[in-house]
């Protein structure tokens, strides 16, 4: 193909002559050192150029590509990652894949598919030793050299030792060669799953057919995970090689070196096999096996789904079976509990970003809460915008702060927040300020602590004062309701909290918060008495309420620690009993993430994405999901749809069937979401029945059944 307009003359150094191809990542050129040497230069579309988590994703090809080192694959020659355009070089290898020699040629046989064969057991050998597997091994990515074939394109590799990046929730690989496990769980596949796939690529250069072709990438997927092989046509011994290779239990593959043994065994002379006709309608479904029943149908759905994100990379539904995914989904509760958005409501996206400077909050805490059909969200540039919730449009915003913070809450008509002073005010500390949720007028403010967040109680709003010795209650029009001396037997540095309404104080010792515990200290919201009822063990996280009685998650916290962090293990519950004792709940094996209690379950969510569901009552762990979504929101629950909702840094949005963990729908990520995805925490709430969600400096909202993402 010829170099076209808009094409660069050169990358890196190296002029480009011609395009070797175009896929849906990047463009790859052959292209000219210095010295006349030619190579292969993959250069990234620009649109991903500006996603880090695809540079990152880019940087892991490069570092696999060059811990391989053999003669059956394109070696680095050289690359840049972090530049504008991301691109790497690799040696040409001249010769044309096998995709397009079956399809002009026909099938291979005799020596040409034993060397085939035998040269890719080799570069998987070579690929596999370096701690990598593949997981791409199709045609196209095999290139027929004239002294053996090249295994290319490890854009999808992943490497034994790596750890995960951030995936967008789409499958990984080209259906007709992914294995099982690749469609089951993509994040655990070894080099067995290289077998597998180098089994339907043999079948393929030997029929000019693939063992699992359906009607649709979807019935594809299907019958790679529950149909066997076809294998019409394939000669002996290959067909029983191939056999061993497909097998769907990946421990019962053969082991690269037993499989280059069996390969030996090719005949020279076997003649091309002659190629089948593929399917001719779409109803004709091939397999052995019959026709999915009625039954099974679900799983076709779940395939369905998930592989449409794969190839169109859109926002797009993933409806999985009850075995991790969801035979019954929002969309079809929908059709019981209809839908209730605010008036007028459309997706939308708003930016929360001005030019506006000030003193930082320095908080990063970003997100919205919502009042009416009006959130009010932190941003960078001002304290508070107030968002139509079913346009996005801006009614006004407040402030000029540079940092997120988000609103304390709202109630009665007012929205609680903070306000830091700059160098023209006269007082020195942080103060509490109550806005007008119409206008965004100050109505009153006060100091308080710098780092004791206030917290909303049913009554009025709890602070500490600004020396962090009292809790401080005010009521909506600003006036005190009571204040109290911050103490308890274990120590008097103390924060606010509320638990079901009633507000607590958190107290540990000042000088040491590690020792001791945490007392926790009833307050009670009419005058403020203080009442301490118990201590729980350091570290411990207020959840909420159970039958009346307090509940916290204790972590199992390293020496010298005094808080948990975003992947802490936890070793049980406890509820306190405020007339006196308490009960202790052992969780179960070692439960890590950040914790929240939705209708009597606690929800465990780790960075990497996993979500572990256990209920309060007995500890008993009710499932666990791998989502392969890092860096989640807490979640959101809806009653209505039965559903959680998440949200992550970079704007993709996850359902989670609340009872069985399911995989409803997934989105994928925001585009351009803002430069601040990794300073601050993503953010996710219900507004009716609409999702509003934050990432980085952009709020946006979908329907919670048909999620479209705003442009």
């Amino acid at each position: 193909m010829s170099l076209r307009p808009g094409d660069a003359e050169s990358i890196g150094g190296y002029t480009l002559l011609d395009r070797l191809g175009n896929g849906g990542m990047g463009v790859v050129y052959l292209a000219r050192s210095a010295s006349g040497r030619q190579v292969a230069v993959k250069v990234v579309h620009a649109q991903y150029a500006l996603d880090e988590e695809f540079r990152a994703r880019f940087r892991q090809e490069i570092a696999a590509v060059r811990r391989v080192s053999g003669a059956f694959t394109a070696p680095v020659v050289d690359a840049d990652p972090d530049a504008e355009v991301p691109w790497m070089a690799t040696l040409y290898v001249p010769g044309r894949t096998l995709a397009e020699v079956v399809e002009k040629e026909g099938p291979l046989g005799g020596q040409t598919l034993r060397t085939l064969a035998l040269g890719l057991v080799e570069a998987l050998r070579d690929i596999h030793q370096a701690g990598v597997v593949h997981r791409d091994l199709k045609p196209s990515n095999v290139l027929l050299a004239e002294d053996g074939p090249r295994v290319i394109d490890f854009g999808i590799s992943r490497a034994a030792d790596n750890q995960s990046l951030t995936v967008t929730g789409r499958l990984i690989g080209t259906p007709p060669f992914m294995s099982p496990e690749q469609f089951a769980s993509p994040r655990d596949v070894t080099a067995a799953s290289d077998v597998f796939s180098l089994g339907s690529l043999l079948v393929y250069a030997a029929t000019g057919n693939r063992p699992f072709d359906g009607a649709s990438p979807y019935l594809t997927g299907y019958q790679v995970m529950y149909e066997q092989p076809r294998l019409d046509g394939v000669p002996e011994p290959l067909r029983s090689i191939a056999e061993r290779c497909l097998d769907k239990d990946a421990e019962v593959r053969p082991q690269l070196a037993e499989l280059h043994g069996m390969l030996l065994t090719l005949s020279d002379s076997t003649a091309p096999a002659p190629a089948r006709p593929r399917p001719a309608t779409p109803e004709t479904v091939p397999g052995s096996g019959p026709r999915p029943r009625r039954g099974r149908r679900r799983l076709v759905i779940a395939l369905a789904a998930t592989l449409a994100v794969t190839a169109l990379g859109l926002t797009t539904l993933h409806r999985m079976s009850a075995d991790g995914t969801d035979s019954g989904t929002a969309a079809s509760k929908s059709s019981t509990a209809a839908v209730g958005l605010p008036t007028d409501w459309r997706p939308w996206r708003a930016s929360l970003l001005t030019a506006k400077t000030g003193e930082p909050l320095d908080y990063g805490q970003s997100g919205c809460v919502a009042g009416g059909t009006t959130v009010y969200c932190a941003g960078t540039g001002f304290t508070v915008t107030a968002l139509d919730a079913a346009s996005g449009r801006v009614d006004w915003r407040s402030g000029t702060s540079p940092e997120t913070s988000r609103p304390i809450g709202v109630r009665d008509g007012r929205v609680y927040t903070y306000v830091k002073p700059d160098s023209t005010q006269t007082y020195i500390t942080r103060r509490l300020v109550a806005l007008d949720a119409k206008t965004g007028t100050r109505l009153w403010e006060h100091p308080v602590s710098e780092d004791r967040d206030a917290v909303l109680f049913d009554g009025g709003i709890l602070a500490m004062d600004e020396h962090a010795t009292h809790f401080v209650a005010y009521d909506e029009s600003g006036s005190r309701l009571w204040t109290t001396p911050a103490s308890s037997s274990v120590g008097d540095a103390c924060t606010p909290a509320v638990l079901g309404g009633t507000p607590y104080g958190l107290c540990t010792p000042a000088d040491d918060p590690t020792k001791d515990g945490v007392a926790l200290v009833h307050l009670n919201p009419a005058g403020g008495t203080a009442k301490e009822v118990a201590t729980v063990p350091t570290g411990a996280v207020p959840l909420g309420m159970v039958d009346g009685r307090p509940l916290f998650a204790v972590p199992k916290l390293a020496a010298g620690s005094f808080g948990p962090g975003e992947d802490q293990p936890y070793t049980r519950l406890e509820e306190v009993d405020p007339v006196g004792g308490g009960l202790m709940i052992p969780l179960p094996g070692t439960t890590r993430g950040t914790p929240t209690m939705v209708k009597g379950v606690v929800h465990f969510v780790r960075p990497n994405g996993t979500v572990t569901a256990v209920r309060v009552s007995d500890g008993k762990r009710l499932w666990q999901r791998e989502t392969d979504i890092e860096n989640l929101s807490t979640p959101v629950y809806s009653a209505k749809f039965d559903t959680l909702y998440f949200a992550n840094r970079f704007g993709r949005l996850l359902a989670l069937n609340v009872r069985t963990g399911a995989v409803r729908w997934r989105t994928s990520a925001l585009q351009n979401p803002g430069d601040s995805t990794d300073d601050t925490d993503p953010y996710v709430l219900l507004v009716k029945d609409a999702l509003v969600a934050v990432a980085g400096d952009t709020a946006f909202s979908v329907r919670p059944d048909r999620p479209a993402l705003p442009r």
